[in-house]
């Protein structure tokens, strides 16, 4: 293999800030606990049904191995185990899993307990769990050796008004790898096992976003709207095209609607002309994503922490807590308020399942 350094090595390095590059530095994930996830699942369990589901709270390992240890002690194919939402390694994080057991059977899932898994819970229910089924995330976050405390605080209530959405790093592979194989794959070259491939593509159209939205930050931020958008329902996938009206901007301002940029895929029908000017270097990746299928998709452009509070409990450690949509990234909101780097320990422990190899 070539020794050369790939363009998307660092692929959010180069995106655009929409209140300026912090100058406050600080450091993160130097211990399990300074990452705390608890997946909302946001609706009630049925308490019946052909699948149990179990909640769980993992430190150190990844969401798929628990998703191999569940299935592997209810005696079935790892397919069969489902989850919400996928979570760090490196922290310690709290989320669903569902797994088919017969109705007159019982197994305990306790017995899966040891240092890095703890069953909190289990209970029947009659579906399935569906990925991103769950409503969202709250975070607890803890930042070490923060060398201008002030400069960080002065940032809070700047995100309460909301960040670009970006996704966060994890999506793009350890040194950008699956943007390198994203390249490959639309030159030509064959990814035969389908959860990679599902990783290639699903990061090669995440970039795209990115880039959308930072170009979108550099020349208009996030408030100013376009002449003609592309607005989302909150809380829904669905979407409509239309002019900025009052009646437009009433339902923005009372989160009826919300304002969105491109999950390229096939058709361009979802997309106004300022987005298709954008979208222009891409043209490559754009057209590879429309001949796989993928439909044309939006997601919001803005992500909104709901709850953030804020605490600094020693001279040189803040703490952060709040909660997030479901898909939304934290260290996207934590971007805007400090230049992290990421504790070598994390690093060298990541093996995330987002990582292709």
């Amino acid at each position: 293999m070539s020794d050369a350094v790939s363009p998307w090595e660092q692929p959010l390095a180069e995106l655009n800030y929409l209140y300026g590059k912090p100058s406050a530095k600080a450091l993160f994930k130097e211990h399990a606990e300074d990452f705390m996830v608890d997946e909302e699942l946001g609706f009630e369990l049925d308490g019946e049904g052909e699948h149990v589901c179990i909640h769980i709270i993992k430190r150190g390992v990844n969401t798929q191995a628990v998703a191999k240890a569940i299935a592997k002690h209810a005696q079935v194919a790892p397919r069969e185990v489902a989850y919400a939402g996928q979570k760090d390694r490196q922290g310690v994080c709290s989320q669903w899993f569902s797994v088919p057991v017969p109705i007159k059977k019982h197994i305990d899932f306790s017995a899966l307990n040891d240092e890095s898994i703890f069953v909190t819970e289990q209970q029947r229910h009659g579906r399935r769990l569906r990925l991103g089924c769950h409503r969202g995330n709250h975070f607890k976050i803890r930042l070490r050796e923060v060398d201008e405390p002030l400069a960080v605080l002065s940032r809070i209530n700047a995100v309460r008004q909301g960040v670009p959405n970006y996704f966060g790093e994890q999506r793009f592979g350890h040194g950008g790898h699956n943007l390198t194989m994203a390249q490959r794959m639309f030159q030509g070259e064959r990814i035969r096992d389908k959860k990679l491939r599902s990783m290639v593509i699903s990061a090669a159209r995440s970039y795209i976003f990115n880039q959308i939205v930072s170009l979108r930050v550099a020349e208009h931020g996030l408030a100013k709207t376009l002449q003609h958008e592309v607005f989302m329902l909150s809380g829904s996938n669905a979407f409509f095209t239309d002019a900025i009206t009052p009646e437009n901007i009433t339902r923005l301002v009372q989160g009826d609607i919300e304002l969105s940029a491109p999950m390229v895929g096939k058709g361009d029908k979802a997309l106004v002309a300022q987005e298709r000017q954008w979208l222009a270097p891409f043209n490559e990746w754009c057209a590879g994503l429309a001949q796989l299928g993928l439909k044309g998709e939006r997601r919001m452009l803005r992500l909104y922490p709901e709850n953030l509070t804020v605490a600094a409990p020693s001279e040189n450690v803040i703490e952060l807590s709040f909660s997030l949509k479901k898909g939304c990234f934290a260290t996207a909101l934590l971007r805007e308020l400090v230049d992290y780097r990421q504790s070598e320990n994390s690093i060298t422990r990541n093996h995330d399942e987002n990582i292709a190899k």
